[in-house]
């Protein structure tokens, strides 16, 4: 199973302030971690969304909306991607993530291919198989 990983924003990240040097060592050692166990398929951190921006599509137009974004509890400040064998145990891997007071993690599992052949059957989109290319 894959599961995305979200790190939501805080005042700190969305301000564009850096965690101290010791958090950065701590998560660097993490991620060795999860790279060891064959658990990390990526992860990065995320720049304020001052310098980014939404792009909202209605019908056959679409409107660029410039960040900033005002709730910063529903932003994301990094991500990973992880491949474990269960929500579970990827539970028991955020549980050991090198994170202060204060912040929150959401854990989503990803469609996988089989998933969406389940509701779609054998849909003409599927037949190319695009996303197992991608693994």
């Amino acid at each position: 199973m894959r599961f995305m990983v979200i790190v939501k924003a805080s005042a700190e990240t969305e301000a564009g302030v850096l965690p101290p040097p010791e958090h950065f060592a701590a998560m660097g050692r993490y991620n060795e971690e999860l790279l060891r166990a064959g658990i990390m398929l990526a992860g990065d951190g995320l720049r304020p969304s001052a310098d980014g921006v939404r792009v909202c599509f209605d019908d056959k137009r679409s409107t660029v909306i410039d960040g900033p974004f005002a709730e910063t509890k529903e932003l994301v400040a990094g991500f990973w991607l992880w491949q474990v064998r269960s929500k579970a145990e990827a539970i028991e891997w955020l549980k050991r993530a090198p994170f202060d007071g204060g912040t929150e993690v959401e854990l989503r599992p990803l469609y996988e291919l089989d998933d969406i052949r389940a509701q779609l059957g054998d849909a003409e989109p599927l037949r190319h198989d695009c996303a197992a290319a991608a693994h």
